[in-house]
């Protein structure tokens, strides 16, 4: 392709400009996805940036230098400056010229074969109290307790280390997978993901829900044929993946214990929630007996977008131990993305959304805007209202209730998910259209009888708060609703149309609604959750309250 012709501009502060209506505008954006990060996505020209833990990201999933600059070169429409491509062989060249490795008389220690390297880390005031004795001009020995906090600071740095010091095998538990209960297999890019994953050692796995990262972890248990600790978001998501283990593995119920608020079994393989680890009882975390109470080979972190900083903390006292962290997106919105690099390992593998659907493994999506205006006594409260009020009155706007009527009306007998932030208003939802509420305060075992009988189709609209956002496999869910969010997060996003993405039995399409108010900061909001998705391939449609009666028209 000749310059002139691509739709990306690329510029010197490491921006990158994708032109939409190009027609090779997505296969630029899959050729970007690797190693930047969409910044803005308009209707027109979306931004990308180009930033260092991307590109260490890329170079640890196996991209090179040279397959970036070929990328940049091969869509640009003028010439790349030459200074960005300068720039992006450097920050790539950085990630291993510092390593970590076992060392038979001092155990862990730091190596470089650039001296000066190692002459400039030792003078940082975080980075020295971490080292040991100097062994040579290329080796200084590292306290094996900071194996983790090294590596972190490291990254701060601008010396990414590459971790080969190695891993225990743990305790060894005989774990295969098994097809006794159904005949299935693993998709090829399931088998890919968990052999990156293994390969790398500990890494994170990067696939769109519905993708089955559930498969990976159980691959990669059948690798390890350890004691495996699974953390996940919550109880239901725990006694989900214990049925998946018992349907694809050789494991037995006896094999597979919970660690929740509810129970407190400690077995071979165990699965805990986050929020029980991040307890604390008379200021410290009682769950740390967990990770020292048997000699596990292998740590999996479900949603690890979501990991709580606590366990950061807990997580850099565990890299002897292969981890393996599972994930729809490496977004995090507190900008810890550095800390699941370091802590956990770099993206080992990365499947992208669409490539997915168009081979048929997750259900294509619909994503539609619906934008409502707010009555004229609510926009006064609103325009009176302080700044920290404002989203929640525009996220519960009154006219958003009809919109939602006119949407079930439109898919009336599809499986449908109302999904919300504010309790009042889901309650409010919940008693107009006569359908079960789930929320923070909603048993498990409620929870679980509710999820089973939309499943089985016995309810068709079921109304949620953001307690459904995470690890809830529901098959057959067709439709989504969105009213409100938690802000601009864009995770949440992703989480939220991923609970439609399972292909359908009858191979319709999904339909993703956001429900938005406009002029406000709900609309502000929408569009910064959105960003995730656009960078995925999806485009939202936006359509006026008044006019959903022409979306048929419009398909």
């Amino acid at each position: 392709m000749a310059f002139g012709d691509g739709p990306l501009i690329v510029q010197s502060d490491k921006t990158v400009l994708l032109e939409i209506d190009h027609a090779l505008a997505e296969e630029a954006r899959a050729a970007l996805a690797p190693f930047a990060e969409l910044e803005r996505a308009p209707e027109h020209v979306h931004t990308y940036r180009i930033t260092p833990l991307a590109l260490w990201n890329a170079r640890a999933a196996g991209h090179d230098a040279e397959q970036v600059v070929d990328v940049l070169e091969r869509y640009s429409r003028f010439p790349v400056p030459q200074p960005l491509l300068i720039d992006v062989a450097e920050i790539m060249s950085r990630y291993g010229r510092v390593t970590l490795h076992k060392h038979p008389a001092h155990g862990l220690v730091l190596e470089s074969q650039e001296p000066a390297i190692l002459a400039e880390l030792t003078r940082h005031k975080k980075i020295r109290p971490m080292l040991g004795a100097q062994i040579d001009a290329e080796t200084i020995a590292v306290h094996p307790s900071e194996r983790g906090r090294l590596k972190q600071e490291l990254l701060k740095v601008g010396w990414p280390a590459e971790d080969l010091a190695g891993y225990v095998d743990g305790e060894a538990h005989p774990i295969d997978l098994s097809t006794a209960h159904e005949q299935w297999e693993l998709r090829d890019y399931q088998r890919y993901a968990a052999d990156s994953f293994w390969e790398g050692g500990s890494g994170v796995v990067v696939l769109p829900c519905g993708a089955g990262k559930t498969m990976v972890g159980a691959a990669s248990m059948a690798k390890a044929r350890a004691t495996t600790l699974i953390l996940v978001t919550n109880t239901v998501a725990g006694r989900q993946w214990k049925d998946e283990l018992l349907r694809r593995t050789t494991l037995t119920e006896d094999e597979i214990g919970e660690y929740s608020g509810e129970k407190k079994e400690i077995r071979p393989v165990t699965i805990a929630t986050y929020q029980v680890v991040t307890r604390k009882t008379r200021g410290e975390y009682r769950a740390l007996e967990l990770f020292d109470s048997r000699d596990w080979g292998l740590i999996i972190y479900d949603e690890v977008h979501l990991l709580p900083a606590p366990v950061f903390r807990m997580t850099s006292d565990l890299q002897s131990r292969r981890r393996l962290g599972l994930t729809a997106t490496l977004v995090r919105e507190d900008g810890r993305e550095g800390d699941v690099f370091s802590l956990i390992g770099p993206k080992r593998y990365d499947a992208p959304w669409k490539d997915l659907e168009t081979a048929g493994y997750i259900a294509t999506a619909e994503c539609v805007e619906v934008r409502t205006t707010m009555s004229e006594s609510e926009r006064m409260v609103y325009a009176t209202a302080e700044t920290g009020e404002r989203y929640r009155l525009a996220a519960s706007a009154s006219g958003k209730l009809r919109v939602v009527e006119k949407l079930l009306a439109r898919h009336e007998g599809q499986p449908t998910l109302i999904i919300g932030a504010y309790l009042d208003q889901l309650e409010e939802l919940s008693e107009r259209f006569d359908a079960p509420i789930i929320e923070g305060r909603t048993s498990n075992r409620k929870r679980e009888a509710l999820f089973d009988q939309f499943r089985n189709g016995e309810i068709s609209v079921l109304v949620v708060s953001k307690v459904a956002n995470f690890s809830i496999d529901l098959p057959e869910a067709a439709v989504a609703i969105q009213v409100s969010g938690t802000f601009g997060s864009r995770q949440e996003e992703a989480q939220r149309l991923g609970r439609l993405l399972r292909p359908k039995k009858d191979g319709g399409q999904a339909h993703f609604y956001s429900v938005v108010s406009r002029d406000t900061l709900d609309a502000e909001y929408a569009a910064h959750r959105q960003r995730f998705l656009a960078e995925q391939g999806y485009a939202y449609r936006i359509v006026d309250a008044e006019d959903l009666g022409t979306l048929d028209r419009l398909n």
